[in-house]
């Protein structure tokens, strides 16, 4: 949505328009995860049918790949390293993705040893992919994550703005205790 198309009142209480928090926006579900409209079902479903044909693309041209290898005779043992790296990378893809989707990464704790995986990643692209088709049948990739995100940034706001009612500097001074 751009600029000009955002509603200026916030359905939500404590949203935009009392300049409590806003909902992130989900890739290809932007805000529509919070009450489960404009399509959200249909983008679930597109999500889960799209991710699952990518993966079974990505399978058909490693399948071509293989089929390389064995017209270039290597021998089984370049063959049985090639399927397991690609299953160890897939597995580790698949857990990492997986993992994104029900905890936040520190970006302060990300070591060299994280941004080298990346390239396991790269291969395993596949258990990726199946992670996002089986994260979307229960619901949008993330969902869950951002929904409790939102509603504790928006007790905290209800929490801040209900301690800040009224004027302080009107407030009667309590009467002092005797002893």
């Amino acid at each position: 949505m751009s600029d000009e198309q955002r509603p200026s009142v916030s359905p939500e209480p404590g949203g935009a328009a009392s300049g409590g928090p806003e909902p992130e926006a989900i890739r290809f579900f932007g805000t529509t995860w919070l009450h489960h409209d404009g399509g959200y079902g249909l983008r679930r479903a597109g999500v889960a049918v799209g991710s699952l044909a990518l993966a079974a693309a990505g399978a058909a041209v490693l399948r071509f790949a293989f089929q390389g290898l064995e017209i270039a005779a290597v021998g089984p043992f370049v063959g049985i390293l090639v399927v397991a790296g690609f299953a160890i990378c897939s597995a580790l893809a698949f857990r990492r993705t997986w993992d994104g989707f029900v905890r936040r990464r520190d970006p302060a704790a990300e070591s060299a040893a994280d941004r080298s995986a990346q390239s396991l990643m790269f291969i395993g692209f596949i258990g990726s992919l199946l992670a996002y088709f089986c994260r979307s049948l229960i619901e949008a990739p993330g969902e869950k994550l951002c929904r409790t995100e939102y509603a504790a940034a928006r007790e905290r706001h209800e929490r801040r703005r209900s301690n800040r009612t009224g004027n302080p500097a009107a407030r009667k001074p309590r009467p002092k205790r005797r002893r």
